[in-house]
């Protein structure tokens, strides 16, 4: 009886974990939908498409936009390890009404890991808005660019760095063990140096939104697609090598073409 109380007690708690990640996730979505066309909106003044005037206030909004792509790409991606933290939680916490505040402070400190790639995606995108490098869908508006990034992006894929990143995400259960730390700054540390073991894992596919465009929600929804499954089902290592093989395959027949 008590081993099934506390069964139920957990399932609860993760349920509560579980509904969290799905309304922030939800919630990104949402804006990245209604947000996205606004912008393009905005940015279609009297049938030319142009480019807004950067500023502070300008760059502070889209490293905010960025973020909040960040959290709807790859919040879904962290959910496994965020339950994960609400099992071993339950042993290392002496209030185990504690334990959804544990998880989300994880889950917290690894979106603070993404906001900081927000904040360099945005610099990014300043620095090829000034050289005339984007389109007015935010993609690159040079083909060998774009097809550079492809390349690198694919390389990437089969380096040893990618492949080590991929195998933490894949399995953090080792990991969280050894690094737990106490209290619940302990949990956004942890949740920190998860993040970047996922920022390790993913930085070259982000740097595929510029090839599709920012404002291409179908093109975002496909790469948090593939990265959902390279990190997640059983067969992602190998479907991580292989859209790897593929990405270098688009981006030397981009080249290929303009020859």
């Amino acid at each position: 009886m008590r081993v099934e109380l506390l069964t139920g007690l957990l399932r609860h708690r993760r349920a509560i974990v579980l509904g969290a990640l799905a309304t922030v996730t939800a919630a990104a979505w949402a804006y990245l939908l209604l947000g996205g066309r606004i912008e393009m909106e905005m940015m279609d003044m009297g049938g030319a498409a142009m480019l807004p005037t950067w500023s502070p206030t300008y760059g502070a909004l889209i490293s905010i936009m960025w973020w909040v792509m960040m959290v709807a790409m790859m919040l879904p991606t962290a959910a496994p390890t965020v339950l994960l933290v609400t099992s071993l939680a339950w042993d290392r916490l002496a209030n185990p009404n504690l334990i959804p505040t544990t998880a989300l402070l994880f889950a917290s400190g690894y979106l603070l890991v993404w906001y900081g790639f927000s904040i360099a995606a945005t610099l990014l995108q300043c620095v090829l808005n000034d050289a005339e490098l984007l389109s007015e869908r935010m993609a690159f508006a040079d083909a060998i660019l774009a097809s550079t990034v492809l390349i690198a992006s694919g390389v990437y894929q089969w380096t040893p760095l990618k492949d080590a990143c991929l195998r933490h995400c894949r399995s953090p259960t080792e990991f969280l063990f050894r690094h737990w730390g106490p209290g619940l700054l302990g949990a956004v540390e942890i949740g920190v140096r998860h993040g970047l073991f996922c920022l390790g894992c993913c930085w070259m596919l982000m740097a595929l939104l510029f090839v599709g465009g920012l404002m291409s929600l179908a093109w975002v929804g496909a790469i948090a697609l593939f990265v959902l499954v390279e990190k997640t089902m059983p067969w992602g290592d190998w479907i991580s090598r292989i859209g790897g093989a593929l990405l270098i395959v688009w981006g030397v027949g981009k080249l290929v073409r303009m020859v």
